[in-house]
Order: C-alpha cells, then structure tokens, then sequence
C-alpha cells in the first residue's frame, strides 16, 4: 500500500512511499481509508509543536472508511461496514476524557489501509459521501459539543460564530437548526455571503467594524448574544464578552489569534458570563450527532478535495484559511501512482 510518512518536523517533510498492508489484530479491524480530511491542529502536530513526533510518523487523524478485515474478537463491526474514525482515545462518553486523551494525538490516517480499534470507530452516516463523512470526528464534533451538548442551544436564542472554517460553518448549520438566531462575523463579505446561504441570520465584517460587539448589539436591540464560539482568542476575548447578554456563555473553541486569552474581569462579574473550553467529544456525542445530521439533512461544507498524491497542495490551502473544509480522497484518485521505484516518491511543494 501507499502511505505518507513525516521523518522530520515540518510539512516540507511530507514523502509517499510504499509499506507492507497492515493486518488487523485483537479487538481490531482493517479499514480501507477512503477519505481524510485536515485540520489546523495537523499543522501544528506536523511542525513539531505539540510534541515529539514518532518514527515513522504516519500523519493524518480524521478519515472515512470501509471495513476490509476483522481480528479477533471483534463485535461491533463487520466487513463491508462503512465507518469514520474517533479523534480521540478512550473517551467513550462521560464529561471529561482520561488523561491519554488529551496527550496523545491520533494519527496514521493519511495511508491507503489502516488497523483501527474497534472502540474506535463509529458508523458513518447514512446520508454524506465519504470526503463529507471524513469532516465530522473534529470539526463536526467540536462545533457539536460547543452548540449542543455544552452550549445548550434553544429556539429563540441569538448566538455569535466567529470566521467560516470548518468548526464555525458546522456551528452555523446546527445553531440554526435548532432554531437559534445566528450572527456570524468574518473579515471578507464573500465569506459572510457563504454563512447567509448556510442559515445565519446576519454576518459582521470585523475589519469593517473592529468595535463588532456593537453590531451584535444593533442586531439584537441592545440585548446581547446568548453565545459566543470564539475563535481567536487573545484580545478578542473581551470583544466577545461585550457582545453577551446578561447569563450569556462563551464557548472557547480556538486560538487563531493567540494562544491565551485577556480580557478584564470586570465585564464578564458584570454579566454572570460562563466561559467554557471545548476540546472535541466523546464517541456517544459522535453517534448522536451523526443521528442529527442524517435526520436534518445537513452536509459539511468541503471547501476542496484533493487527490491523495496532492496532499502538499491541500496543506497549502488549509494554511490560505478555507472557507469549510480541506479533505484529501484517498481511494478512487488517479494522480496516484500504484507503483513507486525505490520505495519513494518526492513531491514538490
């Protein structure tokens, strides 16, 4: 088979080259990859920024796939199934995860067949192609837990999504089929036209208004939002805690602008504000939002696919800010070649 490997921090690292099929062994399964889609936190793992990576490193997280082979023991799957990978281990429901599952990052999706736990996995739904599927164990989930499970989302509330990545736009969709009031901010009109089609009732041009909280204000009669998904971090904190309602709640979902947050105190005493830190999900919210988003009739925004020889041009992309999600198409991509000479094959970037 075909895989991508990282011998060295930095997506400049990224080569494809051949290795033996893996066989399942107890308690897991063979899943033939189909699709894999990106994610910001892939480039910070790949750059060494999160830790010491593996040798070989077999990078990639969030897949779709189709059960070839079962090991032993195996229950909850059988060959055939369609399937999407877990983004994280041991965490099958419950409020917090163990403590493996906030050190160690998943990966050795980007290959043509992977061995994966059994607990691992879940079915995919029943309504979404496979590079759509690939988009739900992180972002999906992410926006999931922030507007559902955590936030708490009901008819009638107004909520504020920062930007219109993959968490944001899966945010969108959910918040307004759940009957919230969505109010998405962004730095360029074509994208906030993006997030309209999606279901927001309003978009923000940040760069237009820096002052944005005051918008959010405008729009909802000097009430403020009941959420807010914030995506920067830093100094946009305090920006978002303006834009709350009196009990309001800040969900924490990135730091694109920083990786700590500042904000006075005194705005948010005033407010009674909630701030909670979502870090994706456990597999029982997976399943449960998987539910939805068949029942609704949802489907991820992919902003590109790109064929599995392409993965430097799809990390490009990511890195350019795609408006929904980079997914790389594993299986079916005739770019690939089935045959390597010496074992390698060196991309340009």
């Amino acid at each position: 088979m075909l895989r991508w490997e990282l011998e060295a921090p930095g997506v400049r690292n990224l080569a494809l080259r051949e290795a033996a099929r893996p066989e399942p062994g107890p308690g897991e399964v063979l899943v033939r990859v189909h699709a894999v889609s990106l994610n910001y936190r892939d480039l910070l793992i790949w750059e060494g920024r999160m830790g010491e990576l593996a040798k070989p490193f077999i990078p990639g997280s969030d897949f779709s796939g189709e059960v070839v082979e079962v090991g032993p023991l195996v229950t909850r799957f059988g060959v055939g199934d369609r399937v999407i990978g877990l983004d994280v281990e041991d965490w099958v429901d419950g409020a917090a995860p163990g403590l493996r599952t906030n050190t160690v990052a998943v990966s050795g999706r980007l290959a043509e067949f992977a061995v994966v736990r059994e607990d691992m996995l879940v079915a995919a739904p029943l309504t979404l192609g496979w590079g759509e599927a690939s988009t739900l164990p992180t972002a999906g989930l992410t926006a999931w837990m922030a507007v559902v499970e955590i936030g708490g989302v009901r008819a009638g509330q107004t909520w504020v999504v920062q930007g219109t990545g993959g968490v944001s736009l899966f945010a969108v969709q959910f918040a307004a089929a759940h009957g919230a009031k969505v109010i998405l901010t962004s730095s360029s009109d074509e994208k906030l036209a993006r997030g309209l089609e999606l279901g927001a009732s309003a978009g923000v041009n940040y760069r237009t208004h820096p002052d944005w909280d005051r918008q959010v204000m405008a729009l909802t009669k000097g009430r403020g939002a009941d959420a807010v998904i914030e995506m920067a971090a830093g100094e946009n904190l305090a920006t978002s805690v303006e834009a709350l309602t009196y009990g309001g709640r800040i969900l924490l979902v990135g730091l694109l602008g920083s990786d700590r947050v500042t904000t006075p105190v005194g705005p948010l005493l005033l407010r009674r504000a909630t701030l909670s830190a979502i870090g994706v999900g456990p597999r029982r919210a997976l399943e449960d939002m998987i539910r939805a988003i068949d029942s609704l009739g949802i489907r991820p925004v992919v902003a590109a696919a790109y064929d599995f020889a392409d993965l430097p041009a799809a990390v490009a992309h990511l890195q350019t800010g795609a408006v929904g999600k980079v997914v790389v198409q594993v299986q079916a991509s005739p770019g690939v070649p089935r045959r390597l000479h010496g074992g390698t094959l060196a991309l340009r970037h």
